[in-house]
């Protein structure tokens, strides 16, 4: 088995007849300029989980019987999946984007499309299409959404999940797994980690940025690592999870509580035991900052460090840090709690 750096995306499509792509072949031609569709100003909207996000789509002119279409290129299989369309007076909604979907209409050329309580599945590319006979055309944008990605493994240890297994494992504990973009990005940020992953398009990378003989060996450059496409049933690996805004709070309770009081503490104050997910995100966007582990609703024990300092772990960068899974009968930690707004 061969290791290499990932120098970019490969894509490898294999879709039945009845899907649509959304993708331009290396080396084709450039869009022609459009005619009556506006250029937006900037390509990629930025928003968190639980926020209301508007993707621009704009008509600098109303051609006769035309018909708007959003559509969104699923980061799991590719495909081209429809939200809505418009001929100006009526729309229908599709999909499970539908409850949570309109156009904004804040005049008549206006077919930009709002997203309500943006959800973590939401990230990706999404598509404007002006349907004008043979003068169609159509905008691309990316929805991004601010987070964190983390590493994810059983308590039985590290390689036990098949992809459906590590798909569930990740939104189990409030996260999804992560895009390659999202992973890419992570590393760029410092994400170093030398067991392989699963990520949502069903293949397997891992980040590196202190190149080691562990992980590949001191020749090989930094860089997201990659095994390429494998088995979704057979071959198995850790998965790499994406977080991203909380909608709630996470806080610590602290005491000497197995795991099963731990639980019942965060009960008796309304709350829940915070998944893992939660913690990263709390970390993450509220800055939490505890020198005490804590256990987590997988059983886990951890703790997020914001200011590094030497007796809360000893590393030198922000991070959660993790006690692996203990007994669960063991009373030597507190519990992390999570309430929702």
């Amino acid at each position: 088995m061969r290791w290499l750096p990932v120098l970019g995306s490969l894509w490898l499509l294999v879709v039945p007849p009845a899907s649509s792509i959304f993708q331009r072949p290396t080396g084709s031609p450039a869009p022609p300029r459009l005619q009556y569709l506006l250029e937006p100003l900037h390509a990629t909207v930025h928003t968190q989980r639980g926020a209301t996000a508007t993707l621009p789509c704009v008509l600098r002119a109303l051609p006769s019987n035309y018909r708007v279409k959003w559509s969104k290129v699923e980061p799991a299989n590719y495909r081209e999946s429809i939200i809505i369309i418009t001929n100006g007076l009526y729309h229908k909604n599709y999909g499970p984007l539908s409850p949570r979907v309109h156009l904004r209409h804040s005049h008549r050329y206006d077919a930009s499309l709002t997203i309500t309580n943006v959800a973590l599945e939401d990230e990706g590319r999404y598509r404007c299409q002006l349907v004008n006979g043979l003068e169609d055309e159509s905008v691309s944008l990316t929805l991004h959404l601010e987070g964190v990605v983390f590493p994810y493994q059983p308590s039985n240890g590290r390689y036990k999940f098949n992809y459906h297994e590590a798909k569930r494992a990740c939104e189990q504990q409030d996260s999804r797994l992560a895009t390659y973009q999202q992973l890419y990005k992570a590393w760029t940020e410092g994400l170093d980690w030398c067991n392989a992953g699963w990520i949502l398009d069903g293949t397997v990378h891992y980040p590196i940025i202190n190149s080691r003989e562990p992980c590949g060996g001191r020749l090989l450059l930094p860089g997201v690592r990659t095994y390429g496409a494998r088995d979704k049933q057979k071959d198995r690996f850790d998965a790499f999870c994406f977080t991203s805004a909380l909608q709630g709070q996470v806080y610590f309770i602290r005491g000497h509580l197995n795991f099963k009081e731990a639980g019942q503490a965060c009960q008796n104050h309304g709350a829940a035991i915070a998944k893992v997910g939660q913690l990263y995100s709390a970390w993450k966007f509220s800055q939490l900052d505890r020198c005490d582990g804590g256990w987590l609703a997988d059983g886990s024990v951890r703790y997020p460090i914001t200011t590094p300092r030497q007796r809360c772990g000893g590393l030198p960068d922000p991070g959660v840090r993790s006690f692996g899974f203990p007994s669960k009968e063991l009373r030597t930690y507190g519990t992390y709690c999570f309430t929702g707004k």
